[in-house]
């Protein structure tokens, strides 16, 4: 259990505070004193904030009045913070999630990101990181408008369902997943860097590992059934093209 680590790192200079327009947020955590300290603190910097001690406490907050982002613990003591995030992530216009967690390690990263979370904060964190982490989701979800159809080497991704096919297969994908595959498609033809990646897709340097382990899993999802599409360029990146 993540119990004994404060929530706020210190700091000599801190940047300035980031402040919201009354979007709605839900906390997720089942310490109080960390729960409280960010409810307060995300409430005078702007934002209406709901709070949420458990994980089936969140889901049914979620379902019922879906906030504009989520800030969820990992560790919760019913569901835990993974499988909330898969779940947020499967509804329909799902709200960014914001994952918080003492836990560093690429696993735990993976494992977060590819049930959904669009960023990863570990303990202690500061306050400011906190809120410019949560000004980057909301303005990122803002400004994602999708395309309709996107469609390359007989894959199709239909941006208004969230539904993509090869050669007409259903392909079954992560919400990660699906949004590097779309960047991958948005730059067919193009060579992208795994800083690239790392850039568009999470806003984050979460190191190659994680890249190099979510291409891996997309890849064997999209050529189960047909060629290679993602193509390693060595020293350079990835490519997504027929041939």
């Amino acid at each position: 259990m993540e119990r004994g680590l404060g929530p706020v790192r210190s700091a000599e200079v801190e940047p300035p505070l980031v402040y919201g327009q009354g979007q709605q947020l839900l906390v997720v955590d089942d310490e109080p004193g960390i729960t409280e300290m960010l409810a307060t603190t995300l409430g005078l910097a702007g934002y209406q904030v709901r709070t949420a001690g458990t994980g089936r406490e969140a889901l049914k907050r979620v379902a019922a009045d879906p906030p504009d982002l989520v800030i969820l613990d990992v560790m919760l003591p019913d569901v835990d913070g993974f499988e909330v995030c898969r779940r947020v992530s499967e509804l329909p216009d799902s709200p960014p999630v914001l994952l918080l967690t003492a836990r560093d390690s690429v696993l735990d990263k993976v494992t977060g990101l590819t049930t959904g979370a669009d960023d990863y904060l570990t303990k202690p964190f500061s306050i400011p990181e906190v809120l410019a982490r949560v000004q980057v989701l909301l303005r990122r979800a803002r400004r994602d408008a999708p395309d309709p159809v996107l469609s390359v080497g007989g894959v199709v991704m239909d941006e208004g369902s969230r539904r993509v096919t090869r050669d007409g297969r259903l392909v079954e994908l992560s919400p990660t997943e699906y949004r590097l595959l779309r960047y991958l498609m948005v730059n067919a033809g193009r060579v992208v860097s795994k800083a690239q990646v790392l850039e568009q897709v999470w806003r984050h340097d979460f190191g190659d590992g994680v890249v190099e382990k979510v291409v891996s899993r997309l890849r064997q999802k999209l050529d189960a059934t047909g060629a290679p599409l993602i193509h390693t360029v060595r020293g350079f990146g990835y490519s997504l093209r027929e041939g």
